[in-house]
């Protein structure tokens, strides 16, 4: 439990900055969420196979038959109004530059950057993430508490916590943390059923205890620099023993309800809700990539679409319906990267053929942003319809809302989503 712990539990860096506080916020709290895996406007904004995307999207538009028969089943849609009304949808936003990879789009989603084919998957970002520049250029005193990245899986993903740009690195990283790594009740059944979990509670504090009080393991690109805050480890571990007492019991099972399974995605963003609910952080950036099953089964991907569109109303009525994030969250959603125009060669049971996201194809930058919040910041239910904004206007947009970004010394060369403001 040690050894496999020391990769899927989160990681406590240092509160406290050494800039004084700066502008004005548009609200205290931001949560972006990576609608990740590749999708493609085709199916999503523009519906061609209809509303595959309820909870998020306004429209009646019928699910094509033989995608809808073969559907998993879902409860109503998680808003009673679509997202959509909520906010303002960018239907022709863009992934502008660099390899259409998965990293590749996620490194621009969190660094505010394009990259190019040089990207290393075993290295950290050349430019600070999101969680260094929101750490570093805010008010002191800020808890790492307050900075949460919740990865898909812990492979690969957590080293776009922190940068080795000079100036940033560890001690501005955010907590992080792979739920479907660790917390999901069937990983953890897994880990039970081998006989892997400590004898009592008290040897897995004991582990916790360790793991954050060292550095990450070769497989995270250890550094020494890694140090939790002692107040802030004691929260992180009593909230660890609660999340790991009820996967135990079997109250994780399926805490939301849904008919068959809850999928990767809904657990990732259920265990975000946690932290939202648990810490109220400031800065919350969350991933979901079921969607990625189109390289071989196109309704799979409607499927899983479908299933994380319901997740991300689940989420925003969480926050919502949470005291300290209601009425001063903005929510941001967007894919990072499309999916190609041309299909491959693969076809599934219902006769449709799967997509790539390749290079050359122009219809994989093709993605969408939505950004929602409350009524007082962000304009409800306005829809821009010409090709506008990029994957790189995300992370100044967040600086905006956050106050700083006037902090930033011209580290970023997208622009702020100001047309989606009040």
């Amino acid at each position: 439990m040690a050894t496999a712990g020391a990769m899927v539990m989160p990681y406590m860096v240092p509160g406290g900055s050494l800039f004084a506080p700066t502008g004005t916020r548009r609200a205290n709290h931001v949560v972006f969420c990576l609608f990740a895996g590749g999708v493609r406007n085709m199916e999503s904004v523009h519906k061609n196979d209809g509303n595959l995307m309820p909870s998020m999207l306004n429209g009646n538009e019928s699910i094509s038959s033989d995608i809808v028969s073969s559907m998993s089943a879902l409860p109503s849609p998680a808003l009673s109004s679509p997202l959509q009304n909520f906010g303002t949808l960018y239907k022709e936003f863009r992934y502008d530059q660099g390899p259409t990879g998965h990293f590749n789009g996620h490194t621009t989603a969190v660094t505010g950057q394009y990259t190019n084919s040089s990207l290393s998957l075993l290295d950290r970002p050349q430019h600070p993430t999101v969680f260094e520049l929101y750490r570093k250029h805010n008010s002191p005193g800020m808890s790492a508490l307050n900075s949460w990245w919740i990865t898909h899986t812990n492979n690969l993903y957590p080293i776009l916590n922190y940068s080795n740009y000079s100036g940033y690195g560890p001690a501005y990283g955010a907590n992080q943390l792979s739920p479907n790594d660790f917390f999901s009740y069937r990983s953890a059944q897994n880990l039970v059923n081998k006989n892997s979990f400590p004898s009592s509670n008290a040897q897995l504090q004991d582990d916790i205890r360790k793991f954050m009080n060292g550095n990450f393991g070769a497989g995270l690109n250890a550094s020494t620099g890694l140090k939790n805050n002692p107040d802030d480890a004691a929260k992180i571990e009593a909230w660890i023993d609660k999340v790991l007492q009820g996967i135990t019991s079997g109250g994780l099972n399926n805490p939301w309800n849904i008919p068959s399974y809850m999928s990767s995605d809904m657990y990732n963003i259920y265990f975000a809700e946690e932290v939202l609910k648990e810490f109220k952080p400031e800065l919350l950036v969350v991933n979901m990539f079921g969607v990625d099953v189109c390289h071989s089964d196109f309704t799979g991907y409607c499927n899983a679409m479908r299933r994380a569109d319901w997740a991300v109303g689940h989420l925003w009525n969480t926050i919502q319906n949470t005291p300290g994030l209601a009425n001063d969250t903005v929510l941001i959603v967007a894919p990072e990267i499309g999916r190609n125009g041309t299909p491959n060669s693969i076809v599934d049971a219902n006769g449709r053929a799967a997509l790539d996201h390749t290079n050359g194809d122009p219809v994989s930058k093709e993605i969408f942003c939505m950004v929602a919040g409350p009524p007082s910041v962000v304009h409800q239910g306005k829809v821009i319809t010409q090709e506008k904004g990029k994957s790189i206007d995300i992370v100044p947009t967040i600086a905006n809302i956050l106050g700083f970004d006037s902090e930033i010394p011209g580290l970023l060369p997208g622009g702020v989503l100001n047309d989606a403001f009040v």
